[in-house]
């Protein structure tokens, strides 16, 4: 028997009995003692935990572990609380037992334990479990229910039928969680019958609770939060969000996060996307290019071309918007409240909204740069795009934009227009603080993916890097990235040991939607090759699978971050590395600008300035109070409207003053000013806000 505390002890009734290498545990601390690389492989592992009620004052807990195929290794303890112990003690000290012994199996075992399946009486007695493995051991939790887990009537017919013991229980709590992840070891994507995002599984993915929300951003903005919240609640109002992809954009990341925060809160809100179409997603993407004028002056959208995206999306809509018990009804007919079009690629669901009701409010986000100069050159191939997508987009209530004026057409009405930047979430896998257990379990995946794709390996932690993380996009200025490092390398380090300079890394993630990635990758190895050969092996280009955390990883450890767009939304990247700590040299790029603080937590520069780049790279590089004053600054200056909370208060505003017949005209103010204006929230002298001057 062992003591927890004067409360608490456990009794072991079966112990963890596989053996871990003594060999390779011993190898790994003398890598990380001598710091020459980032670790060896780990086992991949997935849990199940479950307890069981035994007397009163006595609790049995099972740990099962299972490698994807089978069952290889279990625990049984049982956990005796003191008839004193209030309620919250008990479900700390499960909380407590839980966490540690997966951290103690997985280091002794060496081993990577992606997932845990929880039971729901597990969850219920001890809710903060969920969030802190997640939170502090890098797991995916998930609840379910004890048996198949099909319906209603075949968990009551599985608990009739048999009784379930504690490793049988914490068994098929594993089992349970394996299925909810795919090949590449991620949670699998999910969609309903009517294409809705299933976001965490159906929800069934516990990553945060609520006081872990509640303590990401400052009081007033949490206070003007629940105002919103209230009130939605009390009028029974849904919002729903319409958006082209579920995954791999700066939209879905936005989304997911939104979704989990709100359903947390009891918020009636869906999302949902179009079944994908590789032809209209060319052209989308074609029409984003011309919009921001980085396409070729050649390249025009045929009438042919823009009649097949608004098929596209009519055919959505007529098969699962709008049939019965669709969101594009009208509310009377069980419709969505309040319709959000989130994205530019399906501005044709706004007419069809409103032909389902003309008094239901619908709100559209335009979140890409539109260049009014070439919108208004008559004859344009940019001015043909916008017309079209515009028959659309006027019928909407309200017009929302990136804070940035020159982003808008003038035919957009000034009163229907508002601002709003784009967000993370600090407590998502992109941001959330990990352990560096599992940051040299991603750096290793990371050189594992270099090794697979031909590529020179990342030498950290014997060398620093510095990194752009980004789409293979041809407006992220990736030929500039390049230019700058090796003007660097070339000329501002010369005399320098090898050993003690730096590696490129540029990675991101792929979407659905963006058939220029392979394009634009192929050139960029093309040029490294043509002209900077000598650097080749310094340089190493990936486009990663959609793995969260280990771009997080990558941030987490790079030294220096750039971000070097030619033509740019917002680019909530740099506002992930701010929050981290790290200093960022950007361009002045679209809304670039409202993230960094030239000389505080960055350096802004032109755009194409390769020499001002590679200076500031320099200055960073070997002065070691600057770097440090910069890397403060940049983490105590994040304001909370990047953050899933602050977009959540604006969208709950908008939705609150516009739904039953509400009127709202932002008349080019932010919507966050007048989110926190409404709930008597405003801003004080101090609290950190993005700059206004962009939108103005």
């Amino acid at each position: 028997m062992a003591e927890m505390n004067e409360l608490t002890t456990i009794e072991s009734h079966h112990e963890f009995e596989s053996q871990p290498s003594s060999f390779q545990r011993r190898r790994i601390s003398q890598w990380q003692q001598e710091k020459k690389n980032i670790g060896t492989t780990l086992s991949v592992l997935y849990a199940g935990v479950a307890i069981k009620r035994e007397s009163e004052q006595e609790l049995a807990v099972g740990i099962a572990i299972h490698d994807g195929t089978y069952n290889t290794d279990f625990s049984v303890h049982h956990i005796c609380l003191s008839s004193s112990s209030s309620d919250e003690h008990q479900a700390n000290a499960i909380e407590q037992y839980v966490s540690s012994s997966l951290e103690k199996f997985r280091h002794e075992h060496l081993c990577k334990i992606l997932g845990a399946g929880l039971s729901v009486d597990l969850h219920n007695y001890s809710p903060r479990l969920a969030s802190r493995l997640w939170r502090e051991l890098d797991i995916v939790p998930m609840v379910f229910e004890v048996g198949m887990d099909l319906s209603p009537e075949a968990v009551e017919i599985s608990h009739e039928s048999h009784e379930w013991s504690i490793d049988e229980q914490a068994d098929s709590m594993a089992m349970k969680c394996i299925m909810f992840f795919g090949p590449t070891q991620q949670p699998r994507l999910l969609l309903g019958f009517r294409n809705d995002v299933q976001v965490d599984s159906r929800h069934r993915t516990k990553l945060v609770a609520f006081d872990d929300y509640k303590n990401s951003v400052r009081d007033p903005t949490w206070r003007a939060v629940m105002k919103y919240v209230g009130d939605i609640k009390d009028r029974k109002l849904k919002i729903v969000y319409f958006s082209a992809t579920p995954q791999g954009g700066g939209v879905a990341l936005m989304r997911h996060a939104l979704l989990r925060f709100l359903h947390l809160l009891g918020v009636d809100v869906q999302w949902y996307v179009p079944t994908p179409r590789q032809e209209v997603f060319r052209i989308t993407k074609t029409n984003h290019n011309i919009l921001q004028g980085v396409a070729d002056p050649s390249v025009r959208a045929t009438d042919e071309q823009l009649g097949k995206i608004k098929d596209w999306v009519k055919y959505n809509a007529e098969r699962y918007w709008l049939a019965q018990g669709g969101p594009l009804l009208a509310p009377s007919k069980g419709g969505a409240d309040v319709i959000i079009v989130d994205d530019p690629q399906m501005p044709e669901i706004i007419p069809l909204a409103k032909e389902a009701d003309p008094n239901r409010p619908v709100i559209f986000r335009s979140h890409i740069e539109v260049r009014d100069d070439l919108v208004q050159e008559d004859g344009s191939a940019a001015q043909h795009v916008w017309r079209s997508m515009w028959k659309s987009i006027r019928l909407a209530d309200v017009f929302i934009s990136h804070p940035v004026r020159s982003f808008v057409p003038s035919d957009v009405k000034q009163d229907e227009l508002g601002w709003m930047p784009a967000t993370t979430d600090w407590l998502d896998g992109l941001n959330k603080s990990m352990r560096d257990w599992d940051i040299d379990y991603y750096l290793h995946y990371f050189n594992q993916e270099c090794r697979n794709q031909i590529m020179p390996e990342l030498a950290y932690p014997s060398r620093g890097y510095i990194a752009q993380i980004a789409r293979f996009d041809p407006a992220k200025g990736i030929p500039d990235v390049i230019t700058s490092f090796a003007k660097f390398r070339r000329n501002l380090l010369t005399g320098v040991p090898h050993d003690e300079t730096p590696q490129l890394v540029i990675c991101g993630h792929s979407s659905v939607d963006d058939p220029d990635g392979s394009l634009v990758f192929d050139e960029t190895m093309d040029s490294i090759h043509k002209h900077f050969d000598d650097l080749k092996d310094d340089i190493i280009i990936l486009r990663l699978g959609p793995s969260d955390q280990l771009l997080n990883a990558v941030i987490s450890k790079a030294s220096i971050i750039l971000q070097l767009s030619t033509r740019e939304g917002f680019e909530v990247k740099v506002s992930e590395a701010l929050h981290k700590g790290k200093p960022v040299i950007t361009t002045d790029a679209g809304g670039i600008p409202l993230q960094v603080t030239h000389g505080k937590n960055g350096f802004l520069v032109k755009r194409g300035d390769s020499d001002a780049v590679a200076k500031h790279l320099y200055e960073l590089w070997t002065d070691v109070e600057l770097y440090d004053s910069m890397c403060q600054y940049a983490r105590e200056n994040v304001s909370d409207e990047v953050h899933t909370v602050g977009n959540a208060l604006s969208w709950l505003f908008l939705a609150s003053s516009l739904a039953g017949g509400g009127t709202l005209k932002p008349n080019g103010r932010w919507i966050n000013d007048m989110a926190r204006e409404q709930a008597g929230e405003g801003y004080k002298e101090g609290e950190p806000r993005l700059p206004r001057h962009l939108s103005t």
